[in-house]
């Protein structure tokens, strides 16, 4: 029996189970890696919205950080939920001593609308964790943000991708699902030195896509763990995730989480 590799998601905890480091985890472990786990923050949600967020001190954020590297070779990981500017700044100078492939998800508002990065966190974000990340992963409204660029086709997400690629990231996705279409979600590829990539998937028509970002560059990340080349993890993310989507349900009230499960010998 291989080992699975570890694979490490630093983001916040989402009581409800269908995005953040719950649905990190699950991803990780239907993909066949071990996850780990450093919790940035605490949020009291379910499908109706975030209730509440809690942040623990940045200096706890850290020691969560430096006893999994200590205790593990971690081969990927990936950021999401990082919520403020001190825990932003703590936690890149540890990231920079890497030797492992790391993907940045630059979550800032919830599926609901809640806001989940502080606003004066944004700067942080771009100075701190932008440069030299392998990966960043924003959706439209995250490039949008990022970039102070308007996104409305895919000529534009290349030149943002491309803003962003010389804002130090190595390699940028920007995800094509709040573009509008009927039939295709085409997310563009960006790597240094490369001309841009689309990949398109089948749209999936669900209200239940809580998670949907999370899932995905923990996907990516799990990909990179078992070495694969960085459009073949893409790629595969894309099609775990489309999956999910494809059979996802509402466990309670509201928006519901993708299926983690999808796929797998279950039940």
């Amino acid at each position: 029996m291989l080992t699975p590799p570890n694979i490490l998601t630093i983001a916040g905890s989402d009581s409800g189970g269908g995005a953040g480091i719950q649905a990190d985890l699950k991803t990780i472990m239907a993909l066949g890696g071990y996850g780990m786990s450093v919790i940035t923050a605490l949020t009291a949600q379910n499908g109706l919205g975030v209730a509440g967020i809690h942040a623990p001190d940045p200096d706890f954020v850290l020691l969560q950080l430096r006893t999994v590297l200590e205790g593990f070779p971690i081969k990927a990981a990936k950021t999401g939920m990082l919520f403020s500017a001190p825990i932003i700044k703590t936690l890149a100078g540890e990231l920079r001593q890497r030797d492992f492939p790391l993907v940045v998800d630059p979550v800032s508002v919830s599926q609901s609308g809640s806001r989940l990065l502080q606003e004066d966190a944004v700067a942080a974000l771009v100075n701190e964790m932008l440069p030299g990340c392998d990966l960043l992963t924003p959706n439209r409204p995250e490039a949008e943000m990022l970039t102070g660029m308007a996104i409305n086709n895919l000529d534009d997400a290349d030149a943002a991708g491309e803003k962003l690629l010389s804002m130090g990231a190595k390699a940028v996705l920007i995800k094509g699902g709040h573009m509008e279409s009927s039939i295709v979600v085409t997310d563009c590829l960006c790597v240094s030195g490369e001309p841009p990539r689309h990949l398109p998937q089948a749209k999936v028509e669900t209200t239940n896509n809580h998670g949907t970002g999370c899932t995905l560059s923990a996907a990516i990340a799990t990909g990179l763990g078992h070495g694969l080349p960085l459009q073949v993890a893409v790629t595969r993310a894309q099609e775990f995730l489309n999956r999910a989507l494809r059979q996802s349900y509402a466990p309670g009230k509201g928006c519901g989480p993708v299926n983690h499960a999808a796929g797998l010998n279950v039940g």
